[in-house]
């Protein structure tokens, strides 16, 4: 949970698998039109699109 300039506490909407990490990548301008095409065609955020993709291979490794 973020504070706010008050030292409050910033109230934000719930959830059960809060993101506090982030990473940055390098794609292609192709990467990054299969991106898009995926998150406009499923309605996800790219994000998503993204986590759905290393939860795919991960469960694939994982067998």
């Amino acid at each position: 949970m973020k504070i706010n300039e008050n030292g409050k506490k910033k109230m934000g909407r719930p959830t059960d698998d809060p993101k506090q990490l982030s990473t940055r990548i390098r794609l292609s301008e192709t990467d990054v039109q299969r991106l898009d095409f995926c998150s406009q065609k499923t309605g996800k955020t790219r994000a998503d699109i993204i986590r759905m993709g290393i939860e795919k291979v991960y469960d694939e490794l994982s067998k």
